[in-house]
C-alpha cells in the first residue's frame, strides 16, 4: 500500500471521513467534511466508498512527498496546488511518483480542498468513524483528535482505484455572493416581521470569527420576541441568533444541544456552499420548503448512481 510522508501542515489539515453518527446522545458531534460535496466527488473519482477518509486542508499549508508511487484525487477549492512546482487544478485524480512533492499553499478559489486516496486513508475508527474532532480528541491518524502533523505518515487502503472524469459541466463553481437555501426553523415565527424580511432580503458578510464549528455573519439585527427556550438538539447548518442579533451557522463540529433560537437550517448543498466562503465573503439566504431541500439532495446523489 502506498505512503505519504507529511513535510508541512497546520492544524486545520485533518482526516475526515463521513462523520460520527449515532451518539450525540453521548454528547459526541458527528465532525465530518465541511464540504461534504467535494468530499465526495474526491472519493468518486477513485471509486471509492463516498464516505472514505480523506484530507481535509483548509486555506493551504500542507506539503507531502510519495514515499510509493501512488494515484491520489483532488477536489474542492484551489489552493495553488503544485506537484513539484507544477501547478495542478482541482476535479480530478493525479498520478505521485516515489519522492514527488505535492504542495497546497494558499486559497485562489473557496476554502477547503480534499485530497482522496484509493480506498480512503488508513486510520483508526473511534465510534464508528476517523473523523477528526479537536475539541473532543477523537479521530484522526492517531484516534485521539489530532491534526496531522509533519512526520505523520499516511498509508492508503488499497493500490487499485477505479479512475473516473467528473464533466465539467458538474464541477461547482463556487460562483461569488452564492445563494443559500434554509429549510425554516420551529422558532421562525418568534423573529419580528422586520427581521424575518432582512433576514432573507438583505446580504450577509462572513465574519473572521469562523472555525468547524460554526461562522458568524454579519448583518442586519435580527429580534426573536418569543419566550425562553429550552436546549434542543442542533442540526448540522442550524442558523443559531444569540442576544446580539448576528446569526451563527453550526458546522460539523458544533455543540449538541443549544438554547438559542434559529431561523432554520442549511440545506445540505447550501451547508457545502458555504464552508468554501471565506472571510468577508458575502452570502444571501433563500426560504425553501423541506420537501424541497430533500428533493434536492436526491437528485443530486442520484449523479453517484
Amino acid at each position: 500500500m502506498s505512503r505519504l510522508l507529511i513535510k508541512a501542515s497546520n492544524p486545520m489539515c485533518q482526516l475526515q471521513d463521513a462523520g460520527r453518527f449515532g451518539v450525540r446522545h453521548l454528547g459526541v458531534t458527528q465532525g465530518g467534511p465541511a464540504d461534504w460535496l467535494s468530499m465526495t466527488w474526491a472519493n468518486w473519482l477513485l471509486g471509492n466508498p463516498l464516505g472514505a477518509a480523506t484530507l481535509e486542508i483548509t486555506l493551504g499549508g500542507l506539503t507531502l512527498i510519495a514515499l510509493d508511487d501512488c494515484t491520489l484525487a483532488l477536489a474542492g477549492a484551489d489552493l495553488a496546488a503544485t506537484v513539484d512546482g507544477q501547478a495542478l487544478k482541482p476535479w480530478r485524480h493525479l498520478e505521485l511518483k516515489k519522492g514527488q512533492t505535492l504542495s497546497l499553499t494558499q486559497p485562489l478559489l473557496g476554502a477547503r480542498a480534499y485530497l482522496a486516496a484509493p480506498g480512503g486513508f488508513v486510520a483508526p475508527h473511534v465510534l464508528g468513524s476517523s473523523a477528526t474532532v479537536v475539541r473532543e480528541q477523537l479521530g484522526g491518524p492517531d484516534g485521539f483528535g489530532r491534526a496531522v502533523a509533519v512526520g505523520d505518515e499516511l498509508t492508503c487502503a488499497a493500490d487499485a482505484p477505479a479512475l473516473r472524469e467528473i464533466p465539467l459541466a458538474q464541477q461547482p463553481a463556487f460562483k461569488p455572493k452564492p445563494l443559500l437555501d434554509v429549510v425554516l426553523g420551529a422558532q421562525i415565527g418568534a423573529f419580528s416581521g422586520q427581521s424575518t424580511f432582512d433576514a432573507f432580503n438583505h446580504p450577509w458578510t462572513l465574519d473572521s470569527r469562523a472555525d468547524r464549528m460554526g461562522i458568524r455573519l454579519q448583518g442586519p439585527v435580527l429580534e426573536y420576541q418569543g419566550a425562553p427556550m429550552i436546549s434542543e438538539g442542533i442540526p448540522l447548518g442550524a442558523i443559531q441568533v444569540p442576544p446580539d442579533g448576528q446569526p451563527i451557522v453550526l458546522l460539523n463540529d458544533r455543540q449538541t444541544i443549544g438554547g438559542y433560537p434559529r431561523l432554520g437550517a442549511l440545506s445540505p448543498l447550501a451547508q457545502a456552499r458555504l464552508a468554501q466562503c471565506l472571510p468577508a465573503e458575502t452570502v444571501y439566504l433563500r426560504p425553501i420548503t423541506q420537501e424541497a431541500a430533500q428533493r434536492q439532495q436526491r437528485d443530486f446523489m442520484l449523479r453517484f448512481g
